[in-house]
């Protein structure tokens, strides 16, 4: 399944005061595991960025003055987003905006839901933790996600963070059976490479869980279950 995380920055928060998107960030991911593959690109609005706005993001007018307007990006966005399933936090926002982008253009673009299925993480973290702050921010916080070096938001750096959200709060197993992959088909391509032609034995190092770790594997099972997430354990 071929998923496209998505993330904007924009001149305010409101589209229909004339508001526009200044910043676009998607990165893609196949089977919960991320390519590698991403679009990312700098938006000249065609007016002013907002105090307001400025303060989240701190891209300035100065900076966007010499950066392509969304005519001149939209095709390359379309076919990087379009069959895919988009992760988008708060997804009626920057669907809002984006939608907007399309119809200025005046040409034959439709909304982005017919092109693309939408999952909003924000209604997922609201059932999941009902009552509770569900912001980017405070839901790296929860899943225990290094967001140190977000000093200010910004749409590629956004949809990262983002990524790794969704797959913890969707289970996050993905990410956890793709780095055993990975590291088995390293071994297997390194053994294939070595210059020893003969058959080579390994003595392989067995580490046992601690307690604590025990105790952490058990209380996420229990988190799985209460979510129906579960078909294993009492």
């Amino acid at each position: 399944m071929r998923q496209v995380i998505l993330d904007t920055e924009t001149t305010g928060i409101r589209v229909d005061e004339g508001h526009r998107v200044i910043e676009i960030g998607c990165i893609e991911m196949i089977n919960r595991k991320l390519t590698g593959k991403h679009f990312h690109q700098y938006i000249n609005p065609e007016r002013e960025v907002e105090a307001g706005a400025l303060a989240v993001h701190g891209i300035t007018n100065e900076f966007l003055l010499d950066k392509p307007q969304f005519s001149k990006i939209a095709k390359s966005f379309m076919d990087f987003i379009s069959g895919s399933e988009l992760i988008i936090h708060n997804a009626p926002f920057d669907l809002s905006f984006l939608n907007n982008e399309f119809l200025l253009l005046d040409q034959h673009w439709k909304s982005i839901t017919n092109y693309c299925n939408v999952v909003d993480t924000l209604q997922i973290a609201r059932q999941l933790h009902a009552g509770q702050r569900n912001s980017l921010d405070a839901l790296c916080k929860r899943y225990g996600i290094d967001n140190s070096k977000r000093d200010l938001h910004g749409a590629l750096l956004d949809a990262h963070l983002l990524a790794q959200v969704y797959l913890a709060m969707t289970g996050g197993q993905g990410s956890f059976f793709d780095a055993i992959s990975e590291t088995q088909h390293g071994v297997i391509k390194n053994a294939k490479t070595s210059s020893n032609t003969s058959i080579q034995k390994y003595s392989l190092l067995v580490l046992r869980a601690t307690v604590d770790e025990l105790d952490q594997h058990e209380n996420y099972l229990a988190l799985l279950k209460k979510q129906g997430k579960c078909i294993w354990g009492n």
